[in-house]
């Protein structure tokens, strides 16, 4: 679904493809996207009813990868062998994936998990936990997919709600970019009319 910039003969596409490998052996990525646009939503709304992991840690967030996409993918929930970029944003190189979810994860659970913040500071706190995971990009497809199954469950966490149907996505991908280029206040409004108690 996701347009990232890399080597295919190195990527596990399919020949002279853009087109990750997969185990319906789908090669048309019109049709790749078709079936994820289906299983993806249903398997998303399946975990927020009844979550599978009981902590908010980057196991948990892997978790999710997985649930969501492990009908489609044999390398779901693990992170990804190769540098990516999309739209101009290079995303934290392959090899110092893990250092660096340790250390984003680690920060969560000194903030407590978000809890406990008012709603000033837990927009703050998210939106910056949103632009360190999109900067992660740990998963070689779906990463937004994750991470907005993983935020929505975060807040319910700590007694928000996170609704991204409330917002434009192109609005949102266009604050993302910005956001990756030091310039956050689209993201915060946008992450403002997303939250409420």
């Amino acid at each position: 679904m996701a347009n990232y910039a890399v080597d295919s003969l190195q990527d596990g596409c399919y020949p002279d493809t853009a087109v990750l490998i997969n185990v319906l052996g789908i090669q048309n990525q019109a049709d790749l996207d078709a079936v994820e646009g289906t299983i993806v939503p249903a398997k998303a709304a399946l975990w927020e009813a009844n979550p599978l992991a009981a902590s908010l840690d980057f196991a948990h967030y892997c978790a999710i990868h997985q649930f969501l996409f492990e009908d489609l993918y044999a390398w779901a929930g693990k992170t990804r062998t190769v540098d990516i970029s999309k739209k101009g944003t290079q995303f934290c190189p392959a090899a110092q994936i893990d250092k660096t979810a340790s250390a984003i994860f680690s920060r969560l659970k000194r903030q407590n998990f978000l809890v406990g913040l008012d709603r000033a500071h837990f927009v703050s706190a998210i939106v910056d936990f949103y632009e360190r995971t999109n900067e992660l990009h740990p998963f070689r497809e779906g990463n937004g997919r994750t991470q907005r199954v993983f935020l929505s469950q975060l807040a319910r966490h700590a007694g928000y709600t996170l609704d991204f149907g409330r917002v434009n996505p192109d609005d949102l991908m266009i604050a993302t970019i910005q956001a990756a280029g030091g310039v956050d206040d689209f993201l915060r409004v946008l992450f403002d009319e997303m939250i409420s108690e």
